[in-house]
């Protein structure tokens, strides 16, 4: 049909007036596309920062670990201790990266995790642009961050081992534990698997880390046994630190750690109701901390009739480990009562496990196990969406898991090459048998 002369000049100045719109506007919408990629990277770079800062906080808390075993125990194994806590890190970094990434964040069916070498190539701008800010950090500050968390579950395990254990049996076990007990129920939450689609939560890993590195440990105490002169005549007999000072500045780097521990789990601060949230968890770490060692404090000395140092940093770290399954929907107020109360239980299992003639010299068990638990249960009154179901069923989850598959890893090792030092070598101090300090006289004590 032909256009009247009518419509042909109606659709003649229509297509001018359009084009000159699109000629005064096009600068304007290629300018306002080009501050929407620039906010997009601004908000990138901010989170991926953030990422790795906090990340950095948490490999701080390597140094935590170390100087609080490394106070723990006796003055002839401190060596020994240092060297498990920095190549346990130093493996972990590597067995992480090789493997236990791809397990627990790769393509799994919900119970079988998927399976994977090496890291992959991280984002490109093009990939940052395209999602349009749904990629908002990088895949190795994501790694960086996560692989810390590892070397911290395996840091668990060292002190509850101590003074008795064979350094390279303990070295092997990290290497399985770096590279697949932990991945496999990292992934069964973190990863998307099962654990997750059924609703249980565990913000910062109460269960995924601690509860985790706890269980390992019980099964390698269980079959590793109890230092001797610990439990003699039927009677329980104490065996201190060498350095309470080292113990309490380790607890203090902890303390500080647990800030990027928590409060980098958030994910993202390049907002206002994130940075908000990253606040709020900030705080009620902090504040359940400060619950946790007043009311261990407290009820150490209402129990043994004194001020217990080594009762109050773990309670400190009880409170800490308490408000990781859940610190930012609590208040303040509730944070510090959940921390409080964690204080208290650790304190108990402290003494009940010590009458069940379970060694572990820092308390781990306790501390990381006991009160990870607590920590877990807690989410279910102080988050509107928890469930005391999933939260139970994720509990048992993760200790029948870890338990049973240290328990196999341990028993293998005991086995081939052994566990436990001989008890001349324990009675000398590990720190000759198995790190030679005899070699260097200077250094060989008393």
């Amino acid at each position: 049909m032909k256009l009247s002369l009518k419509m042909k000049k109606r659709t003649y100045w229509g297509g001018a007036a359009l084009l000159a719109s699109l000629a005064i506007a096009g600068p304007a919408l290629a300018e306002e596309a080009s501050v929407g990629d620039t906010l997009i990277n601004l908000a990138y770079a901010v989170d991926t920062f953030y990422f790795l800062m906090s990340g950095a906080l948490v490999m701080w808390m390597a140094a935590g670990f170390a100087m609080l075993e490394a106070g723990l125990v006796r003055s002839k194994n401190t060596v020994e201790i240092l060297t498990k806590n920095v190549a346990l890190y130093s493996i972990a970094c590597i067995m992480y990266m090789f493997v236990g990434y791809n397990i627990m964040y790769g393509d799994g069916s919900g119970i079988i995790p998927g399976f994977g070498f090496f890291l992959g190539a991280d984002h490109t701008a093009a990939d940052v642009l395209a999602s349009n800010g749904e990629t908002y950090y990088s895949k190795m500050s994501d790694f960086f961050f996560q692989v810390v968390f590892v070397a911290t579950a395996m840091s668990i395990v060292s002190g509850a081992v101590a003074e008795r254990m064979k350094l390279w049996a303990f070295l092997a076990f990290a290497v399985v534990m770096c590279g697949f007990i932990y991945p496999v129920q990292g992934y069964w939450k973190w990863g998307g698997g099962f654990l997750d689609a059924l609703g249980f939560l565990d913000f910062a890993g109460s269960g995924v880390v601690h509860l985790c590195g706890a269980s390992a440990a019980l099964a390698g105490v269980l079959l590793l046994g109890a230092r001797k002169g610990k439990y003699v005549g039927g009677k329980i007999h104490a065996i201190p630190g060498a350095n309470l000072p080292m113990a309490t500045l380790g607890t203090f780097i902890l303390w500080l750690g647990w800030f990027g521990f928590n409060g980098g789990s958030e994910l993202k601060i390049s907002n206002i109701e994130e940075a908000n949230a990253v606040s709020m968890v900030f705080v009620n770490t902090n504040t359940a901390a400060a619950g946790g060692l007043v009311a261990a404090l407290f009820f150490s000395r209402a129990w043994f009739g004194k001020a217990d140092l080594t009762m109050a940093l773990n309670g400190a770290l009880a409170g800490l480990v308490a408000i990781t399954a859940e610190p930012l929907t609590p208040t303040p107020l509730m944070a510090t009562l959940v921390g409080a109360i964690g204080g208290l239980i650790v304190v108990a299992a402290i003494v009940f496990i010590d009458k069940a003639k379970i060694d572990d010299p820092v308390g781990a068990i306790s501390v990381h196990g006991v009160v990870g638990i607590w920590g877990l249960l807690a989410v279910s009154f102080t988050n509107p969406e928890g469930s005391l179901i999933a939260q139970l069923t994720g509990i048992a989850v993760i200790f029948s898991w870890v338990f049973s598959t240290s328990f196999a890893v341990w028993l293998v090792l005991k086995a081939v090459m052994g566990i436990r030092v001989t008890e001349e070598e324990e009675l000398e101090g590990c720190d000759i048998s198995e790190c030679g300090l005899d070699a260097y006289p200077e250094f060989t004590k008393d």
